[in-house]
């Protein structure tokens, strides 16, 4: 009798303990610790490692990159003396440029060398100059009678100076104050702006055949 009842009291033992691992223990089941449609928690350390999607481009493309800039130089070429050579140099370099422009400058120019008497103190007093002027055989000369220098008298307008100084020097060994001032003049100057890229052997000279032009760095554009 008594191990009859030691058997059942075993058996409801072995019943309950089953009952409790089955039913208490949820996770022992392999099902979801947490209510449904709830996202579970999980440790960072129980996370796969995630893919590097946001990496940096790797160096073989930066290095390509890199080959693909490419830098420029800017040159101003001039000055042209009319505009058609302006223009024939343009359709020359255009293949070679990556960009130009065309521009007009106002130069000063020397126009020549002016030999002359300063003004008189009055039209009466540079006649009487010029008269005596003549006296000492010195002719080829114009008393002034109007503009920024009136009773000055003008004793010629030399395009070499050389010339000039020789007429000053004899005027002055005959008694005369004559001196001797250069003349300018407001040209236009034409020029051509290029952009070259750098290392592209640019050989601008051979191209244009125009005499006397030169080149120099400029601003880019």
């Amino acid at each position: 009798m008594f191990l009859r009842l030691l058997f059942v009291l075993l058996s409801a033992l072995n019943i309950a303990v089953g009952a409790w691992l089955l039913l208490g223990q949820p996770y022992a089941r392999g099902g979801n610790p947490t209510d449904p449609g709830v996202t579970e928690l999980r440790l960072l350390s129980e996370l796969p490692a995630a893919a590097d999607t946001a990496a940096a481009p790797s160096s073989g493309l930066s290095a390509a990159g890199a080959q693909q800039a490419i830098s420029y130089s800017c040159l101003a070429l001039g000055p042209f003396s009319t505009p058609q050579d302006l223009r024939n140099a343009r359709q020359a370099l255009s293949a070679q440029v990556t960009r130009m422009r065309s521009r007009q400058e106002q130069a000063s120019q020397t126009s020549g060398w002016w030999v002359y008497l300063p003004a008189a103190a009055s039209r009466a007093q540079a006649l009487e100059q010029a008269r005596q002027l003549g006296a000492h055989n010195l002719d080829d000369y114009f008393v002034v009678s109007s503009g920024d220098q009136p009773n000055t008298i003008s004793l010629g307008v030399f395009k070499d100076p050389a010339n000039a100084r020789n007429r000053r020097d004899q005027v002055i060994a005959a008694g005369f104050p004559a001196r001797m001032s250069e003349r300018s003049e407001s040209v236009p100057e034409y020029w051509l702006d290029l952009v070259v890229p750098d290392g592209s052997h640019f050989d601008w000279r051979n191209r244009i055949g125009v005499s006397g032009i030169g080149s120099h760095t400029t601003g880019c554009f």
